[in-house]
């Protein structure tokens, strides 16, 4: 377990909880490649699993990322906010500051980058946006940035590719010309962050073809696993990354089926204030400790986040998924 609070004044204002021995020992054996983590981090519900007090969400937000990184099951977290507004590279740095030296992330593309329409606050679509999947975008507002403020711990730059209008599923080969060569410009990001993945999540499986796949094998990047309503389960997924195989393993479990393709929010009205698994998804997480299971055993590296709205409580789904995987070794 990581002792102190990282010399960083701010991080006094949040404690982080003791974990119990039990967990500490399964963190300890688990392989050293696999990194496990959260959707972000400004939960107060997480009290007593995470937090040692009743922090209000802006505290956490600001400055409950060192506590959060103590934990010792925890070795990435998912960067959610850069989705929404792209991030300097002076907030990464601060973001690095405060985690140890074996702490990697897992970032999102801004949706201006990913989203192939502009939203308003409620989420609807309202023109299109001319920005999407451009490669000087990409470049400026999102790779470069989280290169040069977290180093060498970046762990994985995703683009989450949100649904696409449906009049574009029919041109899925022109939309994935147009992300071969996005991905193209993007430089080698392990001369900079050595164990660092490039990875797209798609939410529309018409993505899912051999051309998808060649676009992401030619380029070096990675398909990034996302368990979702609107997504097809783990096993017909699995093709996409058995053919780019070897590579890292990069998933983000988001949305538990039983809510539906749109039941994002429904799942946020049950679920919240995220402190009790309450729809343990059990088929899901032996299916993907399997997948995790077999990619750290070939030695490669795993980036497995999970969301609040996956089971109930993200950091409980952690455990329960690290002890899954850890009765696979055994």
């Amino acid at each position: 377990m990581q002792g102190g609070l990282f010399g960083n004044e701010s991080s006094a204002l949040v404690r982080a909880a003791m974990p119990a021995p039990a967990l500490i020992e399964l963190a300890t054996a688990l392989p050293a490649q696999l990194r496990l983590g959260c959707s972000s981090w400004n939960y107060p519900g997480w009290n007593g699993i995470v937090w040692d007090g009743d922090y209000p969400d802006a505290t956490l937000s600001r400055h409950g990322l060192p506590a959060y990184a103590q934990h010792p099951m925890f070795r990435t977290i998912s960067i959610d906010r850069s989705f929404y507004r792209p991030l300097t590279v002076a907030q990464f740095e601060a973001y690095a500051a405060q985690v140890p030296a074996d702490f990697r992330f897992v970032v999102k593309a801004p949706s201006i980058v990913t989203d192939a329409l502009i939203r308003d606050e409620s989420g609807q679509g309202r023109q299109i946006n001319p920005n999407f999947l451009n490669a000087d975008s990409a470049l400026r507002d999102f790779i470069d940035p989280a290169l040069a403020g977290l180093g060498g711990k970046l762990g994985a730059l995703v683009f989450q590719i949100s649904p696409l209008p449906l009049q574009w599923l029919g041109q899925m080969s022109d939309l994935i010309a147009r992300l071969n060569a996005l991905l193209k410009v993007i430089p080698d990001v392990r001369a900079v962050a050595p164990d660092a993945a490039v990875a797209v999540e798609v939410r529309d499986p018409q993505w899912l073809t051999a051309n998808f796949v060649a676009a992401l094998r030619d380029n070096g990047a990675t398909y990034c696993m996302g368990l979702h309503a609107k997504m097809p389960r783990i096993a017909e997924q699995l093709p996409i990354l058995r053919a780019l195989w070897p590579g890292p393993l990069v998933c983000r479990w988001n949305l538990n089926p039983i809510h539906g393709a749109f039941g994002y929010e429904d799942a946020q009205q049950l679920y919240e204030p995220y402190d009790k698994m309450l729809d343990p998804d059990l088929d899901t997480r032996a299916a993907l400790a399997k997948v995790i299971a077999g990619t750290v055993g070939a030695g490669q590296n795993a980036y497995v986040t999970l969301s609040n709205k996956a089971e109930g409580s993200a950091p409980l789904s952690v455990f329960a998924l690290a002890q899954a995987i850890r009765e696979l070794q055994q």
